[in-house]
């Protein structure tokens, strides 16, 4: 049996969380949300360091990830998700304000699975996450928790 996994949500602009946490809740998406303020916070869940050392093992469903942030940028995430075995397999939603060439292709490039610009308008921002939480949380097929560590703590 599968789990409900979480959606990580990698974001340092607190409107922007908890508009993204409104929508996701105004929509019944009933995944547990961790928010991670930067990609160095992100990447402790990834890797189950620091303050996660001792979180459930597994990897979320999919990671929503803002591109400029503070300690480490998105891009670095994403360099580091998809090189590592155990996280190149998770689906990354880049959600970003950036509408910079470079960063859509380095982006694609690093393995992101899509990149959204953030809207501007409450409305349409709500539509965008309602849309993106239906997708990868209810729509989307996963690839199954292979991790090492859930592999163990299902034995």
């Amino acid at each position: 049996m599968n789990a409900l996994r979480p959606i990580l949500l990698v974001e340092d602009n607190l409107n922007d969380i908890e508009l993204t946490l409104a929508a996701l809740k105004r929509n019944r998406v009933v995944n547990e949300i961790i928010v991670a303020r930067h990609g160095g916070e992100a990447l402790d869940f990834l890797f189950r360091q620091g303050t996660f050392q001792n979180r459930v093992p597994g990897n979320p469903v999919v990671v929503f990830l803002d591109l400029k942030m503070p300690k480490v940028d998105g891009l670095e995430v994403l360099r580091l998700m998809k090189g590592n075995v155990d996280l190149k397999v998770i689906p990354v939603v880049m959600l970003t304000s950036s509408r910079e060439e470079g960063d859509l292709i380095q982006s694609y490039q690093l393995g992101a699975n899509a990149y959204i610009v953030k809207p501007v308008g409450f409305e349409q921002f709500s539509d965008a996450i309602r849309q993106l939480g239906m997708f990868w949380a209810v729509l989307n097929e996963p690839p199954p928790d292979r991790t090492r560590e859930a592999k163990q703590s299902a034995a």
